[in-house]
């Protein structure tokens, strides 16, 4: 009424004497709980930490450190404070190049079943090209490896394998896009004696490839869209340091909101580790086992480590 009439025209006292509503109910202002505002400060401080992390996230983060709370009131309270995760983020300077790739036969059904690996091309603060290798385990959504260089050779990519090989065992398929570091004869031939089966996707189908794409969006998203890395030691440092947080500390939607490395320990042996295969000649490089743990026993390959 005064915006229409005019603030200079008419009072508030004489207005709502004219509409009968108490002057104390006009100026009333709702008073937080003090459960709300720990919840809320709880909640900017996830969100400061974890800028990228929506509500459904920041809910299952706040149950894991034992806060009572259902995802409606968390969600009320997300949106009454503006905590929306952006749809934008600052653009970079970035060298072109994107990664690609994914197939949909043969799906993961147990652990070390099917893995997957890409490349993801960034860059570092100077403008020179950061090639980031990404390996993954589908089934428990396990990051094994992020190894940052340069460039890559298939020499680099057999070296990574190995290790990975040797420390947590070897998968019976490894899915890739045709990338000349994947489809290189040498791979090929190493794989071949380790008895893993490789899966190329069709040319210009990263769809096939969907986990590892799922997963190369949420790298880009929550980290190298918001780091400039000054050169290739900070990068390596910062990747294993959110590598270790994504498996240990990030809940994940697609396996029930845990997390892959507690989703990965619930996996009894039943569920398939695939050990290296007997007849198959080791992989060259792959460090050895203790003559007291053979190396087809899978115990004792999980005993040495998980990456």
């Amino acid at each position: 009424m005064r915006c229409r009439l005019g603030h200079d025209k008419i009072s508030e006292r004489r207005v709502c004497r004219a509409l009968s509503q108490p002057r104390s109910t006009q100026r009333y202002k709702a008073k937080k709980p003090d459960a709300d505002r720990q919840l809320i400060a709880e909640m900017r401080r996830l969100v400061e930490a974890l800028p990228r992390y929506g509500s459904e996230r920041v809910h299952q983060l706040l149950i894991g450190t034992n806060w009572k709370v259902n995802f409606k009131r968390v969600h009320r309270l997300w949106k009454q404070e503006h905590m929306q995760v952006p749809k934008k983020q600052a653009k970079r300077r970035r060298l072109p190049g994107v990664s690609a790739n994914g197939c949909t036969r043969h799906r993961a059904m147990r652990r070390n079943h099917v893995w997957s690996y890409d490349f993801v091309i960034d860059c570092t603060e100077d403008g020179r090209q950061l090639k980031l290798l990404v390996v993954i385990d589908e089934f428990t959504r396990e990051c094994l490896a992020v190894e940052a260089a340069r460039s890559f050779t298939a020499r680099d990519v057999k070296l990574t394998l190995q290790y990975l090989f040797a420390v947590r065992g070897t998968p019976q398929h490894i899915r890739s896009d045709n990338g000349p570091e994947f489809v290189a004869k040498e791979i090929q031939r190493w794989l071949s004696q380790a008895s893993v089966r490789t899966l190329y996707i069709k040319k210009a189908s990263p769809w096939e490839n969907g986990y590892v794409e799922s997963f190369n969006g949420k790298l880009r998203d929550e980290l190298l869209d918001r780091e400039l890395f000054l050169g290739l030691d900070e990068a390596r440092y910062v990747l294993d340091e959110w590598r270790n947080d994504y498996n240990h500390r990030r809940p994940h939607s697609g396996i029930g909101w845990q997390t892959p490395a507690a989703y990965a320990a619930s996996m009894n042996d039943a569920d398939g580790v695939f050990p290296s295969a007997s007849l198959a000649d080791p992989p060259v490089g792959a460090a050895p086992l203790p003559t007291a743990q053979p190396a087809t026993n899978p115990k004792a390959i999980l005993s040495h480590g998980m990456v």
